[in-house]
């Protein structure tokens, strides 16, 4: 069994490992602007710290990682730094799409990709047919994701299955309209990691979070490393969830 790793004062019981894990990827800009370089080299950096920590969550026996890479409410940022972020996200698309056999990481896209460029629609559409016939971890990326955006969609295509007669609302239930939002079929996040020093959810996965487990770092996302991980799962791990109850 995969150890986390040796460095760590503590390491985390490896039978305890959180199924889900969603992360916050946060701090590029500071963390370019603390080196006085370009907010583009900040998302270049996280991009290479998605990478990393995506192989390691894979190698320790995560089932499902779900980041956050472009939310509704970043395109308010400039021009430039929008085509950045997408450029970075067709260049990691073409390479995964080169590597997939290797690696055999399913992946699949939360969010409204109706409005992106033509080609980055064309490669998120391969990338997520390839990849279903892999059987390995899934990774989740969220691309003009908003949390409350997922939920109307959800209820505007259960209203139009209930007008078509394929969903009665007396019979509606948590579980059915869990069917409704980009992440049917997955479990919700069991840890949900912030870094940057921002203590809030920013729109990220409302419906899924409900009982997930938050921990917040002061590390900025391209500092975030293997180490910073296992600190957050040993921080899961001490924790005891109720989901309400009594124990």
């Amino acid at each position: 069994m995969f150890k986390s790793q040796k460095n760590n004062r503590r390491a985390w019981d490896p039978d305890r490992v959180p199924r889900h894990v969603a992360i916050i990827m946060d701090g590029n800009g500071r963390w370019a602007r603390s080196r006085a370089l370009p907010r583009s080299a900040g998302h270049a950096a996280g991009a290479e710290t998605f990478r990393r920590i995506a192989t390691y969550c894979k190698n320790i026996g995560i089932d499902f990682l779900t980041v956050y890479a472009f939310s509704t409410e970043n395109w308010k940022r400039p021009a430039d730094e929008i085509g950045s972020i997408m450029g970075l996200l067709e260049k990691y698309l073409r390479e995964a799409l080169e590597k997939m056999e290797h690696d055999r990481v399913r992946m699949k896209f939360f969010g409204d990709v109706s409005v992106l460029s033509p080609k980055l629609r064309e490669l998120i559409a391969e990338t997520e047919e390839v990849s279903k016939r892999f059987d390995g971890m899934q990774a989740n990326i969220c691309v003009n994701y908003g949390g409350r955006d997922e939920i109307l969609h959800a209820v505007a295509n259960c209203m139009q299955d209930a007008a078509e007669g394929k969903q009665s609302g007396n019979q509606l239930t948590e579980e059915s309209f869990s069917g409704y939002m980009y992440s049917s079929g997955i479990p919700d996040p069991d840890l949900v990691i912030r870094p940057s020093g921002e203590m809030r959810l920013s729109n990220f996965l409302i419906w899924q979070t409900a009982y997930s487990e938050l921990y917040f770092t002061d590390v900025l996302w391209p500092d975030f490393n293997e180490r910073e991980l296992d600190k957050a799962i040993i921080a899961y791990q001490d924790r005891d969830r109720r989901y309400g109850g009594v124990r």
